[in-house]
Order: C-alpha cells, then sequence, then structure tokens
C-alpha cells in the first residue's frame, strides 16, 4: 500500500513555463532543453494523479512518462 502524500514527476512532449504551476496542483514546472516540459511535486492522491493527468491530456500534451519519486525528493 502507497503512503500519500507521493512526489512525482511527469514528463511532457511540448513546452510549458513555470506560469501553468497553478494549474498542475503548484507542481514545479521546468522546460528541459530536449523540447519537454518536467512537473514535478507531491499529490495527496491517486485521485490528484488522475487530475493531473486529465488536465495534460485536455491540453492535448503527450505524455512522455510518469514516476513516482522516493520520499527524499
Amino acid at each position: 500500500m502507497t503512503t500519500y502524500p507521493c512526489c512525482y514527476e511527469v514528463r511532457l512532449d511540448g513546452r510549458l513555463d513555470e506560469r501553468w504551476a497553478g494549474w498542475f496542483d503548484g507542481m514545479t514546472v521546468t522546460t528541459d532543453g530536449d523540447g519537454t516540459t518536467t512537473l514535478r511535486g507531491p499529490l495527496v492522491d491517486q485521485a490528484a494523479l488522475h487530475g493531473l493527468l486529465r488536465r495534460v491530456h485536455d491540453l492535448g500534451l503527450a505524455l512522455v512518462s510518469v514516476t513516482r519519486l522516493d520520499p527524499g525528493h
């Protein structure tokens, strides 16, 4: 069983700047040099993760990866 909140890293194909952080539950938004965007931060539960992924879909961005990070991140 997973203990929440957990930290996640979500990589997207496309560029978003940090102004989008509020739309993604306050996650850190980093634009990478390879044309991808990384969202990183805690999500309170599985429903929050699904909501974030739904927003990615609504923007029409391609999902590259979703990684659950160790608690130390």
